[in-house]
């Protein structure tokens, strides 16, 4: 389900020190209940994934085609990522994360992972087209148990960008999110073959 942007901004999330100068551009909440502990489950079944095993015909065509047109554009290019193009996030941070773990690596997507706390993680890629942020926080919930909140942050690499971000914006919404939630469902339904009560 998607979320107003408040959900992610009323949230004493540590990412909002690295980023005032990116916008929220989505936030979804994910199908995944369960207790505190359980979040770097979450998490690993990110950086694990891959475009290609989404469920949706539709979400992985739209994903070649993507693939595609930055390979023959250079959108997707080294220069044009993180460290080149744009700093790293991780030059913002403060010693604190800077000691944390930084999460997982990821297994196929253009994501590098930049901080893992208890209950929130972040991550981060560039090309041409922007600078963004994959952000996920483990929510406590009135029972005691908690659950899962997507946020999508960007920083639009100038008019280009923000044409871009435009025009795969219905995509996103109707296609590729939809999509992602159900492939979250049956990934955090079948782990271990079980469901943990949810309570911290």
């Amino acid at each position: 389900m998607r979320l107003p942007n408040s959900a992610h901004t009323s949230q004493p999330w540590r990412i909002h020190e690295l980023t005032p100068d990116f916008r929220v551009e989505d936030v979804w909440a994910l199908p995944a209940r369960g207790s505190r502990v359980e979040f770097p489950d979450l998490v690993d079944g990110f950086a694990s994934g891959s475009t290609s095993a989404s469920p949706s015909l539709l979400a992985r065509t739209l994903f070649a085609i993507r693939w595609k047109l930055g390979e023959l554009l250079g959108w997707d290019r080294a220069g044009s990522g993180v460290g080149s193009r744009v700093p790293t996030l991780r030059d913002r941070m403060p010693a604190d994360l800077r000691e944390a773990a930084p999460g997982p690596r990821f297994d196929s997507l253009p994501f590098t992972s930049l901080y893992l706390l208890d209950t929130e993680w972040a991550a981060e890629i560039a090309n041409a087209t922007m600078h963004g942020v994959l952000h996920l926080g483990w929510v406590p919930d009135a029972d005691g148990g908690y659950h899962g909140q997507m946020a999508v942050l960007v920083k639009p690499n100038g008019l280009f960008g923000e044409a871009y971000m435009a025009a795969i914006r219905p995509f996103r919404h109707l296609i590729v999110y939809p999509a992602l939630l159900r492939q979250i469902e049956r990934q955090w339904r079948d782990r271990a073959g079980t469901v943990t009560p949810a309570h911290a």
